[in-house]
C-alpha cells in the first residue's frame, strides 16, 4: 500500500525527519572540523584566493587561515577593554626585580671583570694589592643593585618603546597556528557540543517539513533542496542562540539569553588562563623585548646604564690601570666591560621570570576585567574575530548538506 502523491511505502516518508536529524548532526560536525582543520592547507595549492581557506581542489581551516587577522582584532579589542601595558608594568618594583636578579647578576660581573682585566692587564691583576680588589668587588654590590634599579626604572617608563605587544602576540598565532584554536576551542567548548547536537534537534524539525512537502509534492529536486536548507539552517539557528539574544530577555518562567553569554564568568577564566599561558607569559614577552623589532632600542638603553655602572665599578683601578696601559687602552677596557654586560645580561634574565609573572599578574587582569564587561561588550572581545566568516561556516554546512541530499535522491529514486 502506496501513501501520498507518489505512492511510497511509509517507511520512506517517516525515515525523512531521522535522515535529516542525521544530516543536519554531521553536517554541523564536519563544518566545526573544518573550522579549526587542518592546521596548514591540505592539497595541491594550484589555485587559491589569499586568505581564503578553499583552494580548487583542497581546504585549510577557516580558523587557521585568518589566524592573523583573528589574532589581531582580537588582541585589539583585548588591549582597549582588558588590558593597559603601560598599567601593567607600573607592577614591577625595580627594588625587588633587583633582589631576585642580585645573585646571578654578581656572578656575570664578577666573571666578566677578571676576563676583561686578564685580557688588558694581566701583570696588573694579579699583582693588584688585595685591597683594591676588596673595593672592586663592594663597588660592585653596591652599584649593581643601583644599575638594576634604575635600568628597570627606565624599562617600566619606556616599556611602549622596547616592546611591541601586538606584534608578538600576532606573530605567536601566525607561527603557532593552533594557538588560535585552542582559545576558541576551550573558550568556546561547550557552545561546540551544543552545535553538534542541535544539528539533530534541528535537522529533525526540518526532517518533518520535508516529509510534509514530499507527502504532496515527490519532484526529484526536494530532497537536495532541502538538504541544503537543512544544512543551512542547522547552522545559522545554532550560531545565532549561542550569542543571541545579546541581553537577557525574561519571557514568563524563563529567561532567554544567548548560551556563550551566559557563561561569562567561566569564559573569562578560560580566556584568561590560555592567553596567558599559551602567549602573553613572560618568557615570550622578554624573548619578545631581546628580539623583536624594537629590541634595538632596548640595548641602547641597556648600553647606556651599562657604562654609568662600568665608570663606577673601575673608578678604583683608575690609577693603577692608567699607569700599566695608558688612558686610551683603559677606556678601551671600560667599553668592553660595559658592552659585555649588556650582552651577557639578557642571558640571565630567566631568573625574573617568576618574579615578573607574580607581579605583572595579567592572567588575574584580564580575567577580572572580562568578567567586569556588559554583555554586549563581552561579545565583542571574541565574536568579531571570526563574525564576518559566520556566512562561510553556514554555507559549508549547507554544501555538505546538499551533497546528503543528493545521496538521499539516488537511494529513493534508485
Amino acid at each position: 500500500m502506496g501513501y501520498g502523491v507518489g505512492n511510497y511505502p511509509l517507511w520512506y516518508y517517516l525515515i525523512q525527519p531521522l535522515i535529516a536529524g542525521i544530516v543536519g548532526y554531521v553536517t554541523n560536525v564536519l563544518a566545526l572540523e573544518m573550522t579549526f582543520r587542518p592546521i596548514e592547507f591540505l592539497g595541491p595549492e594550484l589555485f587559491r584566493i589569499k586568505n581564503q581557506p578553499w583552494g580548487l581542489f583542497g581546504w585549510q581551516g577557516i580558523i587557521p587561515t585568518k589566524a592573523e587577522k583573528m589574532a589581531s582584532v582580537c588582541f585589539d579589542l583585548m588591549t582597549t577593554k582588558l588590558i593597559n601595558i603601560k598599567e601593567v608594568f607600573d607592577r614591577l618594583d625595580p627594588t625587588k626585580f633587583s633582589e631576585v636578579m642580585e645573585d646571578a647578576l654578581l656572578l656575570m660581573l664578577d666573571s666578566i671583570v677578571d676576563e676583561v682585566a686578564m685580557k688588558y692587564m694581566p701583570g696588573v691583576w694579579k699583582t693588584l694589592p688585595k685591597e683594591v680588589k676588596d673595593e672592586v668587588v663592594v663597588v660592585m654590590n653596591i652599584e649593581s643593585d643601583q644599575f638594576l634599579v634604575t635600568f628597570m626604572e627606565e624599562v617600566k617608563g619606556h616599556v611602549d618603546d622596547i616592546l611591541d605587544i601586538k606584534q608578538m602576540t600576532v606573530q605567536a598565532c601566525v607561527r603557532e597556528k593552533r594557538l588560535v584554536n585552542k582559545i576558541f576551542q576551550e573558550c568556546g567548548e561547550k557552545e561546540f557540543i551544543f552545535i553538534r547536537r542541535s544539528g539533530l534537534y534541528f535537522g529533525f524539525l526540518f526532517g518533518l517539513i520535508q516529509m510534509g512537502v514530499f507527502f504532496v509534492y515527490d519532484a526529484s529536486w526536494v530532497l537536495p533542496v532541502f538538504g541544503f536548507l537543512v544544512g543551512w539552517f542547522t547552522n545559522y539557528l545554532a550560531l545565532k542562540v549561542i550569542f543571541r539574544p545579546l541581553n537577557p530577555i525574561k519571557l514568563g518562567p524563563f529567561t532567554v539569553h544567548g548560551i556563550f553569554l551566559k557563561r561569562q564568568k567561566e569564559v573569562s577564566e578560560t580566556f584568561a588562563r590560555v592567553n596567558c599561558v599559551e602567549i602573553l607569559h613572560t618568557k615570550a614577552i622578554w624573548e619578545t623585548i631581546l628580539s623583536g623589532p624594537l629590541s634595538s632600542n632596548f640595548y641602547a638603553m641597556l648600553r647606556a646604564h651599562s657604562i654609568v655602572f662600568t665608570e663606577k665599578l673601575v673608578g678604583g683601578m683608575k690609577p693603577f690601570a692608567v699607569t700599566a696601559m695608558g688612558s686610551a687602552t683603559f677606556a678601551e677596557m671600560k667599553e668592553e666591560i660595559a658592552q659585555k654586560i649588556a650582552e651577557n645580561l639578557p642571558a640571565i634574565m630567566p631568573h625574573s621570570y617568576q618574579y615578573t609573572t607574580d607581579a605583572l599578574d595579567m592572567e588575574r587582569t584580564i580575567r577580572e576585567k572580562m568578567q567586569e564587561l556588559s554583555y554586549p561588550e563581552f561579545e565583542g572581545v571574541l565574536h568579531p574575530a571570526f563574525e564576518e566568516d559566520e556566512i562561510l561556516l553556514i554555507f559549508v554546512g549547507g554544501v555538505l548538506g546538499l551533497c546528503a541530499g543528493v545521496i538521499q535522491l539516488f537511494i529513493f529514486y534508485s
